[in-house]
């Protein structure tokens, strides 16, 4: 195989947004697109106006079947997601699936245990935000312990603000059976994926949330989440919907020192000159007394380093495509593996739960607790199909 030959599943906002990397050639010989699929007739006018060689098909099985594709990327509403993910494993077809891996766990397992049961075909997840050289960069020190051993993260993600009219322009958004939630499935699935790849999985969730606070909906549009990792180590992560002013805001402090990252361009290293216990042990009340009076110079006890990034809109995404197709050609390591997906979905599964339920709850959760109650608010709507 010289190139991959990709079909897109969705010609929405992110279907249109990896086709025009084809249009504008700037994606690598390794990938072809060779077909679009889409339940909305209307769309094929506009891929024949764009791509008059590429095939349309209105059903991603029939595109499954066609021979066309070596590849599918999903971008589809989120339960989607997994179904369509295993029938494309199954027939030997690659897989870039589209955040988040799935609505629940219990589907994305079911998901991963397909691939599992065909290792040569690769599945991959787009999390393009781990290509972003800042997350990167945290993701380094922290695997490095520059700071230390981490003792507390906070992450204020609240520049999602969305008005009244997104919600309004499809049926099945900001529900529980078309959607599977609010702002954890929707905006922020990318920061709790970071926010766990960089920091670790936590081992219990407390979750206060509104559903419908600011906005005509359902689902959750504010988002109050205490995390517990254990040995007193704890995380806050705070998202909302309806913040016009916003907030990007994230935080790890350790024993030796702490990252402050601001608007995802901003990183500050802030490295103490000894661990803080010892800073603290070796201190004189004599020093504590100049301290409060302002006399001592704290920054002598730390070094300070600031960096600044850029990311350009659509690099982070090339990225993932062109390094799906170098792992399906070379064998490259792949950036996100699939499976990996499945720790976000679990912890906004537990956010959820815990919020729910009024009380605090294992990461680890009880997956048929948590698809019962999502199953009694689907049924409240009376719009979908329960899940199962």
């Amino acid at each position: 195989m010289k190139k991959i030959r990709l079909g897109i599943i969705g010609y929405g906002a992110e279907g249109g947004l990896y086709a025009s990397f084809f249009k504008e050639k700037k994606l690598s010989e390794n990938l072809k697109l060779t077909a679009v699929c889409d339940i909305d007739i209307e769309k094929e006018k506009k891929v024949k106006e764009s791509f008059p060689d590429i095939k349309f098909f209105k059903n991603y099985k029939d595109m499954l079947d066609s021979g066309l594709v070596d590849a599918i990327v999903t971008t589809v509403p989120h339960y989607f997601h997994c179904e369509m993910g295993i029938e494309a494993i199954k027939r030997g077809i690659h897989l870039l699936g589209e955040k988040p891996a799935g609505v629940y766990t219990k589907d994305v397992k079911r998901l991963i245990k397909v691939s599992e049961e065909h290792p040569d075909v690769t599945f991959a997840i787009f999390f393009n935000q781990r290509t972003n050289p800042l997350y990167r960069k945290v993701k380094e020190l922290m695997d490095n312990k520059v700071i230390g051993n981490m003792r507390r993260t906070v992450w204020i993600i609240t520049t999602w603000w969305r008005p009244q009219g997104y919600y309004n322009q499809s049926e099945w958004r900001a529900t529980w059976g078309g959607e599977g939630g609010g702002v954890l499935v929707n905006q922020a699935p990318h920061q709790l994926d970071l926010w766990q790849w960089i920091c670790g999985k936590p081992k219990k969730v407390f979750a206060k949330m509104a559903f419908g606070f600011k906005r005509d909906i359902v689902v959750e549009d504010e988002v109050n989440a205490l995390v517990d990792f254990g040995n007193g180590v704890t995380g806050s992560f705070i998202t909302c919907t309806h913040d016009i002013l916003g907030t990007d805001y994230f935080e790890i402090l350790g024993d030796k020192g702490k990252i402050i990252v601001e608007n995802s361009k901003k990183l500050t290293i802030k490295t103490l000159k000894k661990d803080e216990e010892i800073l603290s042990n070796d201190m004189s009340m004599e020093d504590v007394i100049k301290l409060f009076k302002g006399q001592l110079d704290p920054e002598e006890m730390y070094d300070e380093e600031v960096l600044e990034f850029d990311s350009r809109h659509g690099e982070q995404h090339i990225n993932v495509l062109e390094n799906f197709a170098a792992h399906i050609l070379n064998g490259d390591p792949l950036l996100a593996a699939g499976r990996e997906g499945i720790n976000g979905v679990r912890l906004a599964n537990a956010m959820h739960l815990s919020a729910w339920l009024g009380k605090e709850v294992n990461y680890e959760l009880n997956e048929r607790e948590y698809l019962d109650l999502l199953n009694n608010r689907i049924r409240k709507e009376g719009k979908y199909e329960e899940k199962q």
